[in-house]
């Protein structure tokens, strides 16, 4: 594949041969952006899993201390009390059937949906609407509970989730180019701890194969996931 004069310059300032400390990675990703926008920092890890077993389906979702330097509305589907609630914390849009009705139309001005459990009946039937756009609610990223105020605030705050492909990758946002360099990493470490944590019993052997860290359409530059 050819690549621009602009990639090509970004990425002779990585020696693709070395595996950068995630401080250098950050510092050089931020360097590496090749877009006139607030880029986008993403992780993506390899991983040693087979997600056909049941015990290896990887998913979850964790609070980036710093941030992702993005805002993303919540809806809560809900009904009764736990509607004052939501709107108490800050969702965007809360609503309880009739809402539905208006994805069913083709309305998906929001990012994130929470729902309380009774709710759930009501938006599996939307299951291929929301399915395949990965914003059908799951309790394993906290999207589907009875604290609707823990849930929003925890969202806005920099809540993302992860979960591993077919292929046993994970790819999952860091940040901006904006952040300090120390943020960023630490936001990075903070991933994966989690992804270490959630290596599977049954995982013999190196479980992280490998990790990269890029910026909107840089280079990508490998991470030493040891130290």
């Amino acid at each position: 594949m050819k690549r621009s004069k602009k990639y090509n310059n970004a990425k002779a300032m990585i020696d693709g041969s070395k595996k950068y400390s995630a401080l250098e990675a950050c510092e050089l990703a931020k360097k590496t952006t090749l877009v006139n926008y607030d880029a986008t920092i993403r992780a993506s890890f390899s991983l040693n899993v087979d997600p056909r077993q049941a015990d290896q389906q990887i998913r979850g979702a964790i609070v980036l201390p710093n941030g992702t330097g993005r805002s993303q509305k919540v809806l809560v589907v809900t009904q009764g009390a736990k509607m004052e609630e939501a709107k108490a914390a800050g969702a965007d849009y809360v609503g309880d059937k009739e809402i539905l009705e208006k994805i069913k139309g083709g309305w998906f001005d929001f990012d994130v949906i929470v729902a309380t459990p009774d709710m759930m009946g009501e938006l599996g039937k939307l299951g291929k609407l929301l399915g395949p756009k990965g914003l059908m609610p799951n309790p394993k990223t906290g999207t589907v509970t009875m604290n609707i105020s823990q849930a929003v605030e925890e969202i806005k705050k920099g809540k993302v989730t992860y979960r591993v492909d077919k292929e046993g990758n994970i790819n999952c946002l860091v940040g901006k180019s904006s952040f300090d360099t120390e943020k960023l990493a630490e936001n990075f470490n903070t991933l994966l701890g989690v992804i270490n944590r959630a290596k599977p019993a049954a995982v013999k052997g190196q479980y992280i194969l490998s990790c990269t860290l890029s910026s909107n359409m840089g280079p990508g530059i490998k991470v030493d996931t040891t130290l």
